[in-house]
């Protein structure tokens, strides 16, 4: 995987317009905890991407333990993923993420909403496990993106009642 910088890759995932799917309405409980209730995708390509840890970030340093920097480092890796296939972390719409501890629950979504500035959250699962399979993992990222989608908030797929 190529060397790019943190700062340089969220800038451009956060520059990046979300073209890739319809977001479904949130409720204030939704917005506030940085999750969709429902996306909706019809055609486009769909990036199953595996779960992503880190003890090091990019540069080479340790990051092990520390819950924040894993964060970031994790959510540049699911984008360096996506950016293969042709998309970025605006083309996500459903991650699960699991937390070695519940204390950093509210840290974790007050960070997603940066990845995810116009508020197309993904849907999303948040569980705290007991422990990963190497020392010094604090979050591991897994994600699902769809790239060249035909719904958008433009483009609307779901049915109004």
């Amino acid at each position: 995987m190529k060397k790019v910088s943190l700062l340089a890759l969220c800038l451009l995932a956060l520059s990046t317009p979300s073209w890739a799917a319809e977001y479904m309405d949130k409720t204030p409980f939704q917005l506030s905890r940085a999750f969709s209730p429902g996306v909706i995708t019809q055609g486009g390509k769909t990036v199953w991407v595996a779960g992503q840890t880190s003890t090091v970030d990019s540069t080479g340093k340790d990051i092990s333990n520390n819950f924040e920097a894993q964060v970031k480092q994790d959510f540049a890796q699911v984008d360096a993923v996506l950016r293969d296939a042709g998309g970025s972390l605006a083309n996500v719409v459903q991650m699960t993420v699991f937390i070695k501890e519940s204390r950093y629950g509210d840290k974790f979504v007050e960070m997603r909403k940066d990845f995810f500035k116009n508020g197309n959250y993904p849907g999303s699962a948040l569980i705290t496990v007991t422990n990963f399979a190497r020392p010094g993992i604090e979050i591991e990222i897994q994600a699902v993106g769809v790239i060249g989608d035909e719904c958008s908030s433009e483009n609307r797929c779901s049915v109004k009642k």
